[in-house]
């Protein structure tokens, strides 16, 4: 199964200066959204393998797309997050196929290794909803200052039998982190928790 997919929307959140001082280098988030046609709106399906096919499609499409779009190379990426809206005439469950761990390989490939979960959220919503992708170290769940999200939307969408897949990636953490814990330099990447 192919996704039908009526828009792509990739955007970068850089962050320079947070509470006056200078953040150096930057933060910078990328997030892509693919708004695809839900297969199934309208009608109750009980094997949703069809959407599992299509988020493994779309893992690999939108991690690539955020990884261009911060103009890195895929080792250099540090969080990655997951997300979908499932418009009003499709079902949550919709969303929970499309982001099932098919989603993670390709996505690990885009941005070399993975090691961790992917972070995920899911909804139902209508055009111009939004929704924070969580975002955790790609590598290491306990890494701290990578616990962090940011808002997805496409105006016009979801339409009623749309379902918008959001994916971000980063290169780095919050902006000037200083909660303790696990730093990035400890990562051990035994486990992907540590």
């Amino acid at each position: 199964m192919t996704a039908k997919i009526r828009k792509l929307v990739v955007f970068v959140d850089e962050t320079r200066i947070e509470m006056g001082k200078a953040v150096q280098p930057a933060t910078r988030r990328a997030v892509a959204m693919a708004v695809i046609e839900n297969p199934f709106a309208g009608k109750y399906q009980e094997d949703l393998s069809e959407l599992m096919a299509i988020g493994e499609e779309l893992g690999g499409l939108l991690g690539e797309k955020c990884v261009q779009a911060l103009g890195i190379t895929p080792n250099q990426a540090e969080s990655y997050g997951k997300a979908a809206i499932v418009g009003e005439s499709g079902e949550l469950e919709h969303a929970a196929a499309i982001l099932h761990p098919k989603l993670g390989a390709p996505l690990r490939k885009a941005v070399e290794k993975g090691a961790a979960l992917v972070p995920s959220s899911k909804k139902m919503g209508t055009v111009g909803s939004a929704i924070d992708v969580p975002l955790g170290h790609k590598d290491a769940a306990y890494v701290r200052s990578h616990f962090d999200a940011i808002e997805a939307r496409v105006s016009d969408a979801p339409r009623a039998n749309e379902i918008v897949v959001a994916v971000a990636v980063t290169d780095s953490g919050r902006p000037l982190p200083r909660v303790g814990g696990m730093t990035k330099d400890e990562i051990k990447g035994e486990d992907g928790l540590r």
